[in-house]
């Protein structure tokens, strides 16, 4: 196996790239040197998008009538979610369009437009906003959807990405899945915080604040809970916390290391890096607690980063049983490992898309660490990006998209792609490292 040093913890230079791997050979050491740090302001997310999809509807998109008096430009807001998903080409549509107008549409397909998006935010006497939209497909001269609700002046962003998970399941088929959230670790000088925001990064909560490391969030499928590793208590500690009350109670706090945590898809049991018996091995645990831990792996390697097959059948896990890094397979109930990776001596942080038939994971290239894409039935696999220090792999719901970290700039930043790489999005908070990223399912 690669025998790379411990990293010394998330601090300047250090190796978060790989953390959860480092983090199975040495947890003790990953938080050394660490201290309190002052408080952290919600740090400012705005979005980046490059790269041309290799089919894009076009869809004219007009600015909402009255929207510039609720403070919040819906008609951006849906722009950035058709751009940001690789599927649409959006054109500005000049004002005076709303849900109520009797659009030129074959004018406006003259124009390369596809359908048409109007609308309205107006503002009622008891201080909500009466937001409506209408969509029409300028193709067929058909309207294909409308929508109106009334929603208070906190809620008009997650109305925005309602209305875009409309326009895109009417114009592509598929769900949407900008209304749901994405959970990430930010961390600004030596202080860290869980986030939970919308999956452009704006909005949201903070979950958790801590001068020590918070690393793996991972989502119950229900979107109710979120599983993390904490070093508050000067080791790793597996927690599980409501994300509606911020109650939460320890689930893994065993002798030696307790890490990658990772919901089944009934969201009864966990699997979780533990090294309570000697190296680090997986073990279910139930999700109450209740019950002692049952061992999933025995080797004499190190087994870490499992995620759950949409089934709940297999586990996929790294171990480098085999010499370096690589992805396997074993069955959720014990059996057989079956390695699933060759492509390169170094090879971790799996991810499985929602319908079990792709893999996202990180290879490392030429001496740089690249997101990777994997079909499990053909491959082979497929870069998906020219950076050096990608990380921690999560598909949408969906599985149009995945988010991942990687390195710019000088600082760690979120990215979403498209699953041919195309079209990317870079999430960008100044003065601030993103790290971390798990996307949650659907429902908040």
């Amino acid at each position: 196996m690669t025998t790379s040093p411990p990293s010394p913890g998330p601090g300047p230079g250090a190796t978060w790239s790989r953390r959860r791997w480092l983090q199975a050979i040495s947890a003790t050491s990953a938080i050394a040197g660490l201290g309190l740090g002052s408080a952290a302001a919600l740090a400012q997310v705005r979005v980046e998008i490059t790269g041309v999809g290799a089919t894009q509807i076009p869809v004219a998109l007009a600015p909402f009538r009255d929207e510039t008096a609720t403070g919040v430009a819906l008609s951006a807001i849906i722009r950035a979610n058709l751009e940001r998903s690789g599927a649409f080409r959006v054109i500005a549509v000049p004002p005076g369009l709303d849900e109520r107008s009797v659009p030129d549409l074959a004018a406006l397909r003259g124009q390369g437009a596809d359908a048409l998006v109007a609308g309205s935010a107006t503002r009622l006497a008891d201080g909500r906003v009466d937001v409506r939209m209408r969509l029409w497909d300028s193709v067929r001269s058909t309207e294909l959807a409308g929508q109106g609700s009334v929603v208070l002046p906190a809620d008009l962003r997650l109305a925005a990405h309602r209305l875009s998970d409309l326009i895109h399941e009417k114009l592509t088929g598929q769900r949407g899945v900008f209304a749901t959230r994405i959970a990430y670790v930010l961390r600004t000088g030596r202080r860290y915080t869980l986030h939970v925001t919308d999956p452009d990064g704006e909005g949201g909560q903070i979950a958790l604040a801590s001068p020590e490391p918070i690393i793996s969030p991972a989502w119950s499928p229900d979107g109710k809970r979120l599983a993390y590793v904490s070093f508050e208590t000067q080791k790793a500690v597996v927690w599980v916390q409501d994300v509606a009350s911020g109650s939460r109670r320890v689930l893994a706090d065993f002798r030696g290391s307790n890490s990658a945590p990772a919901w089944s898809p009934d969201g009864r049991r966990l699997v979780a890096t533990l090294s309570r018996d000697g190296n680090s091995q997986l073990y279910l645990i139930n999700a109450d607690g209740g019950g002692s831990p049952r061992r999933l792996t025995a080797s004499a390697a190190i087994d870490t980063e499992a995620v759950w097959s949409p089934d709940g059948e297999s586990v996929y896990f790294v171990s480098d049983r085999g010499g370096g890094p690589q992805v396997y397979r074993v069955p959720s109930g014990g059996g057989a490992v079956e390695r699933i990776t060759f492509q390169g001596d170094y090879n971790i942080s799996p991810a499985i898309s929602p319908d079990g038939g792709q893999l996202a994971y990180v290879s490392r290239q030429a001496g740089a660490f690249r997101l990777m894409l994997l079909d499990l039935a053909s491959g082979p696999p497929l870069p998906l990006t020219d950076t050096r220090d990608d990380e921690s792999p999560s598909f949408a719901p969906n599985g149009r998209l995945i988010v991942y970290a990687t390195r710019s700039g000088g600082g760690d930043v979120l990215m979403t792609t498209t699953l041919d790489g195309k079209v990317k999005t870079r999430l960008l908070a100044s003065g601030a490292d993103m790290r971390e990223p798990a996307w949650g399912p659907y429902g908040r």
